[in-house]
């Protein structure tokens, strides 16, 4: 079970931070994770707006063997970059966690995924607006759906937000993976103006935060 311990002054560092409205655009195409996993892994799909915040922040949990950027949720297959910013894909920027559940269960990543993002804004993570930043959870099997369910009406229940949660529930059908310069990007970029004054602050505070669930 989900605890709420430090939800409710933890949201609050996390809403306020910036957006990554001023992504660069190239043409490289995506391609497509087919999702085959070890059968010591699991695989859960989550959009909180921008997929490098998400990244950077899910690839630092003890557990978590890869958080791949992409787009998913949609009816268009291979999407670009430009294609989803166009809002007529239906995909969200998502990124797919591969984890152990020996290490890190899926209560604890729907912990993070709870924590680090505003879920009372439709289609809208800070200066970023549009279907493609929208806050959802792409579960891939009844554990899943069960436990997000769960979490987000407890969420609604504790009055923990004066909005109503927005967040989506779905069923996953598809992911494409982004572009490889979407890929680690907080990593691969960290110097350069987005990384340092937007990325940088989300992920400091959230190894605040999760301090004991980090890889060492």
């Amino acid at each position: 079970m989900v605890t709420m311990r430090t939800i409710f002054s933890s949201l609050l560092l996390f809403s306020a931070l910036g957006s990554c409205a001023q992504k660069e655009t190239r043409s490289t195409p995506p391609s497509t994770n087919t999702n085959q996993n070890s059968m010591n892994t699991d695989t859960i799909t989550l959009g909180t707006g921008c997929f490098w915040c998400t990244e950077a922040v899910f690839q630092e949990l003890e557990g978590v063997e890869s958080a791949t950027s992409g787009y998913s949720g949609g009816h268009v297959a291979n999407p670009t970059y430009e294609e989803v910013c166009a809002k007529t894909t239906g995909h969200a920027e998502v990124i797919q966690v591969v984890f152990d559940p020996k290490k890190i269960s899926v209560d604890e990543l729907l912990e993070v995924f709870w924590q680090t993002h505003d879920p009372t804004t439709l289609n809208r993570q800070g200066n970023d607006v549009g279907p493609q930043y929208r806050s959802v959870v792409f579960y891939h099997n009844e554990e899943q759906r069960a436990k997000a369910e769960e979490y987000k009406a407890k969420l609604d229940k504790s009055g923990a937000w004066e909005k109503p949660i927005v967040t989506a529930v779905e069923p996953y059908k598809n992911f494409y993976k982004a572009e490889d310069y979407h890929q680690n990007y907080y990593k691969n970029n960290g110097s350069a103006p987005y990384c340092y004054f937007v990325i940088r602050p989300k992920v400091e505070k959230f190894e605040k935060v999760f301090k004991s669930k980090l890889k060492h």
